[in-house]
């Protein structure tokens, strides 16, 4: 049974809707990716004020009356059961956002606009003076805030609490209930696996790693990592970039995905990883099928599956004794041999030191997802009552004494380290090591399809990784939500199995238990 012409012609009223949104909402990441690259210090003003009013609108635009008219006219009609599944799903996901933004009162949409982006202007400046005191006024108004938006978004969705309504922002249908059992697990297999790590007689040399490249060389370094993933950032038909921010991160839609990094002339590495890791996320974006674009479907699953593809670029990939087979001899290349005098074994123990640290982009595979823990425990008891904003620094500096076994010494180190709470992006922390739990199921279920991947990757191949990665991740786009995808690609549920198979298999080799 095909649909009615009738039918259909609604379908297509409600789709041209949707991509008029598309469009103007890639416009909006144009400027947030200004303002934090190229925008003067003092452009801040008057960019606070353009993004809340291109908030305004694009409220305006999602909660146009038309649209719940439309969908509502589709649910409603004899014939909506011919409809195919994509089309079904791009009904159900549009009204899913329809529902959510007209609950949500606009002037409570613009104020959180304006409010984003002083704070993020803020936090930089306290970051650089390393005083919390500074951020945290601004903090506290942001704060209030997105729990106004959970508390109003928590009856829609018909969420426990107001931060799961958060959570289901970036991860449909995860709670918190459902993290805190995950992270439990989680936390308890790698506590003991760190500790095999640091009591192992093997110990890493990383001295290599404070080396002094010098950041024209760092750039030409990125670049070379670029094309050996295929994110193209050189050619005539281009569809990225990569530019400089105090935090990297990737923006933009299909044609146009933006990567950026940072570059220290005596921590070389952090560029390499990063630049891998935001790779992982260009790639993504880039390779969702191009027939579904300015459709929902047309979108990433979930926040979680997007940093399952940066941290299997960046780890699986990136961290691998096989990619430096290949890839060494060419950062000598560049450098000018500054790592002539490093074999193959000292450089990958290197760059895979297991060392419990302070900061989460800089910190190991293994103790990486502790930091995560550490955050979502903070973002519930904080949405629960049990903290305030106040209390954050001093939380903070417990847990990180308590699970890392670091001492804090200032609070740019510690809870003002990363742009997210400034950015008002509570609830997505969780996704990062949900992704890490996704990527290694589905480094399991191709070392099945691809037995040969390693010999691959010492060859310099990356293409059949990537060719597998866009066939059983990027090709769903938005078709599912994430717990069921992940059943699809692999035929289980989320489980840590794989990524501790992983983790302790690769790390028995590199410290010798």
């Amino acid at each position: 049974m095909t649909a009615s012409s009738e039918l259909l012609s609604k379908y297509q009223q409600l789709m041209e809707k949707f991509k008029n949104i598309v469009i103007f909402q890639s416009a909006v990441s144009v400027l947030h990716w200004d303002m934090e690259t190229k925008m003067p210090p003092k452009g801040i003003v008057l960019r606070s004020q353009q993004m809340a009013l291109l908030s305004q609108i694009g409220h305006k635009m999602m909660t146009d009356p038309e649209i719940g008219k439309l969908i509502d006219e589709i649910m409603k009609h004899p014939e909506y059961e011919s409809l195919n599944q994509i089309q079904k799903r791009n009904v159900y996901l549009i009204k899913k956002e329809y529902d959510e933004q007209t609950a949500l009162p606009e002037k409570l949409v613009v104020e959180t606009a304006r409010q984003r982006t002083i704070t993020t202007d803020v936090w930089k400046k306290a970051k650089a003076a390393k005083n919390f005191s500074m951020f945290k006024p601004e903090l506290e108004k942001l704060f209030e805030l997105r729990k106004e938006a959970a508390e109003i978004l928590m009856d829609v969705k018909k969420t426990p609490t107001p931060y799961d309504a958060l959570i289901d922002i970036f991860e449909p249908k995860m709670t918190s209930e459902m993290i805190t059992r995950i992270f439990n697990k989680l936390r308890d297999g790698l506590t003991s696996l760190i500790e095999k790590c640091l009591s192992s007689p093997i110990k890493p040399d990383t001295s290599f790693l404070k080396r002094r490249i010098p950041i024209d060389t760092q750039r030409k370094i990125a670049v070379e990592l670029a094309r050996f993933i295929g994110y193209d950032v050189e050619s005539k038909e281009a569809g990225g970039r990569i530019d400089e921010t105090e935090h990297p991160f990737t923006t933009g839609y299909y044609h146009d995905v933006r990567i950026t990094t940072h570059y220290y002339e005596d921590n070389w590495s952090s560029a390499v990883f990063s630049v891998l890791h935001e790779g992982g996320h260009a790639l993504y974006e880039q390779n969702l099928p191009a027939e579904w674009i300015y459709q929902p479907v047309g979108t990433a699953c979930s926040s979680g599956f997007h940093e399952s593809q940066s941290r299997f670029v960046e780890n699986v990939v990136g961290r691998s004794r096989e990619f430096w087979t290949y890839f060494l001899p060419k950062l000598n290349a560049l450098t000018g041999n500054a790592f002539a005098d490093i074999d193959l074994d000292t450089f990958v123990r290197g760059v895979n030191e297991v060392k419990p640290s302070k900061i989460r982009v800089e910190a190991d595979e293994v103790t990486y997802c502790l930091h995560i823990i550490i955050r979502f425990e903070i973002e519930r008891d904080l949405f629960a009552g049990k903290i305030a904003v106040e209390e954050l620094p001093q939380v903070w500096n417990e847990k990180y004494e308590k699970y890392l076994g670091v001492k804090i010494e200032n609070d740019s180190e510690g809870v003002m380290q990363d742009t997210h709470w400034a950015s008002g992006l509570f609830g997505y922390f969780p996704s990062y090591a949900l992704g890490n739990i996704y990527s290694g199921q589905l480094l399991a279920k191709m070392q099945k399809d691809i037995p040969d991947w390693k010999t691959q990757l010492a060859e310099g191949n990356f293409k059949q990784i990537k060719q597998w990665l866009i066939k059983n991740v990027h090709s769903y786009g938005n078709l599912y939500d994430p717990a069921d995808l992940i059943r699809i690609i692999t035929g289980e549920e989320i489980d840590v199995e794989h990524y501790f198979r992983y983790l302790n298999e690769k790390y028995a080799r590199l410290y010798g238990f």
